[in-house]
């Protein structure tokens, strides 16, 4: 067997432990589709990536499993990925810019050094609001909330709807941000809702921030991964970022930080931001946890 380089990560986080564990396979070919997944499922993070060498044009190649799937895309082992890229030494320390290459294609990569470290952000596939042609998803999704009582909070502008940005969320407003805080949702009808989206990942419900410079309160909930609650969630972040973008309230050029993972122990920070181009990015802080090697 094979020894590779291991990091375990800490992810959308200004601290150890406030944000989403990651784990990372440095030098993952040998490994088939099969021991990745293996993998994935013993270490039952959210999400684990493996890093493999890029084709033409990228800096490194990352395939992303959940405990149950592959992804085409996610955010926060995009983010964790280019930063272990950079921390590992793979590309020059004062790199400001790398490209990804995943199966959602090559996504630019860019860095800002400062005192605390590198802070990474990734641009997220464009995000298109889907469409189901025969029969009203949204409003068996309202009827679901309903079930979930959400109704009497779920009060914001924004209509439920479904999003794909190389990963698909359900993504629904809530009024206030304390009522989304303190909502208890049920497991089986949250399953229920994924099931709505065919292969959706889960159910995004974000309200105005309740946190000094967050300007957004998000939770996430992907039971179908095994998990109730997502911890910190790149994509569907950036997935709200485009229905927002799309709804005239969030323009080019524009901005804003997001907290999330209050409920289940965290202080995750995901910084979100729209480019000239209307393409949104996700970024935020890693912080390294674990560094050994891990053999499979």
């Amino acid at each position: 067997m094979s020894l590779r380089r291991y990091l375990q990560l800490d992810v959308f986080a200004h601290r150890i432990g406030a944000g989403n564990p990651l784990a990372v396979v440095f030098d993952a070919q040998g490994l088939d589709d099969a021991a990745m997944q293996s993998f994935a499922a013993w270490m039952h993070l959210p999400e684990t990536v493996f890093l493999l060498p890029p084709g033409p044009g990228a800096d490194y190649r990352a395939r992303i499993f959940t405990p149950t799937r592959e992804l085409d895309f996610a955010g926060h082992p995009s983010v964790g990925a280019a930063w272990a890229v950079l921390d590992a030494g793979r590309v020059a320390p004062h790199r400001d810019a790398m490209v990804q290459e995943c199966a959602a294609g090559q996504l630019p990569v860019r860095i800002v050094h400062d005192a605390t470290g590198p802070r990474v952000s990734v641009r997220t596939p464009r995000a298109r609001r889907i469409e189901r042609a025969g029969e009203d998803d949204a409003a068996r999704l309202d009827a679901a909330l309903r079930g979930l009582a959400l109704a009497d909070h779920a009060t914001g502008a924004l209509a439920p709807a479904l999003w794909d940005n190389g990963v698909r969320w359900w993504l629904a407003e809530a009024g206030d941000a304390r009522a989304l805080r303190e909502w208890r949702p049920d497991p089986a009808v949250l399953a229920a809702i994924a099931e709505l989206g065919g292969d959706a990942l889960g159910l995004a419900v974000f309200a105005a921030g309740d946190v000094p410079g967050c300007a957004r309160t998000v939770r996430a909930f992907c039971p179908g991964d095994g998990f109730a609650e997502d911890p910190v969630t790149g994509s569907a972040n950036a997935a709200i970022a485009s229905a927002l973008l799309e709804a005239g309230r969030l323009r080019a050029g524009e901005g804003y930080c997001a907290s999330q993972g209050r409920e289940v122990g965290r202080d995750g920070r995901v910084e979100l931001r729209v480019d000239e181009d209307a393409a949104v990015w996700v970024g935020g802080r890693v912080q390294a946890v674990i560094r050994g090697s891990v053999e499979w």
